[in-house]
């Protein structure tokens, strides 16, 4: 954590996350618009930010777009503030953003995490269903993993949560799968994908989750909130720990 805190301590550097959190998914040039600092400066700062894993830059075609990874800061949250304050916190948060108009609907959510487990395990994690009940909101997941072939997750209650398609597969490396929300009427018209990228470094496991909105901006708006960040944040407590992250009531 000592990087994100020096990351976040350069008052520029926090300048280029608020421009990421308005509008995710610039590039270098955008993002020397109208700022008080030399494109060098710029890229110095980039640089210090993505080796914090606050930000993460991903190719689109000739151009480099930056995207907020919040991940890291909901780690630490999640280790200073308690299960109980946690719903009065994230309350007040959301309610600042609505009012300034600061809320994020990007259409493409990139999130990375950084993971103290080998890429077998962290694959697993990702498709056993008795494993994604204990960090993914209760849920079970279902699907032989084939390329082709139908996933989904199940509540608590048993009934149908989320449900999509298998694009591609190739463990214990890259999966990519469609995203269709079910548990409410107005989110169930939209389609997503999300890719799911593990990377091994050395002891640790670095996990890229993209989830591409492009035509789904109610979703966008859903999982902009906690969503992502809570399930990351779960996944790398659980295999380092063995144990689950408590879940804030108001989230779960």
């Amino acid at each position: 954590m000592d990087d994100v805190f020096k990351a976040l301590a350069d008052p520029s550097r926090r300048k280029l996350l608020d421009r990421l959190f308005k509008r995710d998914g610039q590039t270098l040039g955008e993002l020397c618009e109208r700022v008080a600092m030399t494109r060098f400066g710029v890229m110095k700062h980039l640089r210090v930010l993505e080796e914090a894993g606050l930000v993460v830059a991903r190719r689109s075609g000739r151009e480099k777009l930056h995207y907020l990874n919040p991940v890291p800061i909901r780690l630490v949250h999640d280790r200073w503030v308690s299960k109980y304050a946690a719903p009065f916190a994230a309350a007040l948060s959301q309610l600042k953003s609505e009012l300034e108009g600061t809320t994020m609907e990007n259409k493409v959510q990139v999130y990375q995490v950084f993971i103290r487990t080998t890429p077998e395990k962290l694959w697993q994690a990702l498709t056993d269903g008795e494993v994604t009940k204990k960090y993914f909101f209760g849920e079970t997941i279902h699907s032989t993993w084939k390329r082709g072939a139908e996933w989904y997750s199940t509540g608590p209650n048993g009934a149908r949560d989320v449900e999509g398609t298998v694009l591609e597969a190739d463990p214990p490396r890259r999966l990519v799968v469609t995203w269709h929300i079910l548990y409410d009427a107005e989110l169930s018209k939209e389609q997503s994908r999300v890719t799911y990228l593990i990377e091994k470094r050395g002891e640790v496991c670095k996990l890229t989750a993209t989830h591409e909105l492009s035509e789904a901006p109610l979703t966008a708006k859903h999982v902009s909130a906690d969503g992502w960040q809570l399930v990351l944040s779960g996944l790398k407590t659980l295999l380092e720990t063995g144990q689950p992250m408590p879940m804030p009531e108001a989230a779960a």
